[in-house]
């Protein structure tokens, strides 16, 4: 019988991963622990999709773990994920409980998954200050001769572009030698969502949450003194939300192009799981319609407990 140290539940945007994780959680009496590089954030609720309410199953609240543990504006980053993370994991692990990691940030997932010794990539003014007035483009070109773009996350504006080429740079020099944490052996469940249905729920989704107040929200950061090139930072609804707020946009052209960019990115983040079945990680794949006793049943079983 095969002994798990963690289950992982993966999937992109609009696949119901929380929904499900919170039931799994809920019937196996353990916590959560957030695999989201936005869901950080305070205040960025609606933006980032937190759903808290799906943490509560049959009246009863899923403890979960990295959710608003910084303000907006700060610039989380992998290398703190994996320290917070771990210390969640211990913490959970302590009190006899295997825990779940739910998310659909990729590279967050495999970092701690593996284990990757990952360095704190200090600031560069003089690098910053050659590439302020690079195009997209040209950001991209020079982020490409480092390595190969598997997630267009990272020039998805000037800022994440610019401290993408400043991590690599860092590490062409400083490449880490060895894991500074040891694997971790999990269970990875990804929710299977067909790509019509997947955007079907993205497109309405989008609409509730403009309905639910997600402009107004991008509004409230802004008056806090979040500087607009900062929100933008944060890409997807904050990027667009920033523009229309700041009158470069319209709103039609503000709901069109992010929920074209919603989709891509969903799109992406399909494509890092299917790497990362490449780079020799098993997914097993349920089907995100199904009902939920159905699916926590599935993984139960996965895990050898029925």
């Amino acid at each position: 019988m095969e002994t798990y140290q963690l289950i992982t539940v993966l999937g992109p945007t609009a696949s119901g991963k929380t929904s499900f994780a919170a039931a799994l959680a809920s019937q196996l009496d353990t916590e959560i622990i957030s695999g989201d590089s936005r869901q950080v954030y305070r205040s960025m609720d609606i933006g980032t999709g937190k759903d808290l309410s799906d943490y509560i199953v049959n009246g009863k609240q899923i403890p979960y773990h990295l959710i608003d543990i910084c303000d907006p504006g700060y610039k989380y980053n992998v290398f703190e994920y994996q320290h917070d993370f771990f210390r969640a994991y211990d913490e959970i692990k302590a009190k006899g409980k295997l825990p779940v990691l739910c998310g659909g940030t990729g590279m967050y997932i495999e970092a701690v998954l593996k284990g990757f010794k990952l360095l704190d990539v200090p600031r560069n003014p003089e690098l910053r200050q050659a590439l302020k007035d690079k195009s997209p483009e040209e950001l991209e070109r020079i982020l490409t001769s480092y390595k190969t773009l598997h997630n267009k996350t990272d020039v998805d504006t000037a800022q994440r572009a610019i401290r993408a080429i400043e991590i690599e740079e860092y590490y062409r020099k400083e490449a880490p030698s060895a894991n500074e944490y040891a694997p971790v052996h999990s269970l990875i469940i990804g929710m299977d969502i067909s790509r019509e249905l997947r955007r079907e729920k993205i497109s309405r989704r989008l609409q509730a949450r403009l309905k639910e107040g997600m402009v107004e929200e991008a509004e409230r950061i802004l008056a806090t003194g979040v500087a607009p090139e900062d929100l933008i930072y944060y890409g997807l609804e904050y990027k667009f939300l920033t523009l229309y707020i700041t009158g470069k946009l319209t709103y039609e052209e503000m709901t069109a192009q992010l929920e074209i960019a919603i989709h891509q990115f969903a799109k992406r983040q399909m494509t890092w799981f299917r790497g990362m079945e490449r780079r020799g990680f098993t997914i097993h794949w349920i089907d995100a319609g199904l009902p939920t006793e159905e699916k926590t049943a599935r993984a139960k079983r996965l895990l050898n407990l029925c």
